[in-house]
């Protein structure tokens, strides 16, 4: 992967076997531009390995097109069905582990702290987020609820990466 000390970028993802959204920022200067958005779509009924493989090529196709220098993923949060979840924690365990494997660093954000950060409130709703990830983003739309909390995640760790380089300095 290039060096992007001075335009880091950072691909968000918010993980889910079905539609798993997708969300590429870059910061140049104090401004995050988007690179791409969307989601990752595996239809009902694909047994689950196929929609485990359609993941993992879709992440590296993203990561050798857009070049990221870094993943933030949503980390596990609490659910009432265990079935959903076994099914979440395999879809970012081979997210990760894709992630890995082109040699990216992986860093996890509790749901809490990205609303936080995207909506200064840490029990902000979907729709919140949708706007203001079009407020902070400058975009003409708000983004599909996927692709949004994916920028989300995006947006956090690059406002963690800018806190953590002005504590350096």
């Amino acid at each position: 992967m290039p060096d992007n000390a001075h335009t880091p970028r950072v691909l968000g993802i918010d993980t889910s076997l079905r539609s798993t959204g997708i969300g590429i920022l870059e910061r140049t200067g104090s401004r995050m531009l988007p690179v791409y958005y969307g989601t990752i779509k595996n239809q009902a009924g694909m047994p689950l390995t196929a929609c485990l493989l359609n993941l993992q090529d879709r992440i590296e196709a993203l990561i050798r097109e857009h070049e990221p220098d870094a993943v933030a993923i949503e980390g596990i949060f609490y659910a009432k069905n265990v079935k959903t979840m076994m099914i979440l924690c395999h879809a970012r365990g081979a997210i990760i582990a894709q992630c890995a494997r082109l040699g990216l660093p992986v860093y996890e954000y509790e749901p809490r702290r990205v609303k936080m950060a995207v909506a200064g409130y840490g029990g902000a709703q979907k729709l919140q987020i949708q706007k203001m990830v079009k407020t902070l983003l400058h975009l003409d739309e708000e983004p599909q609820n996927d692709a949004a909390d994916a920028l989300a995640l995006a947006i956090t760790h690059l406002h963690n990466r800018t806190a953590l380089s002005a504590l350096a300095n």
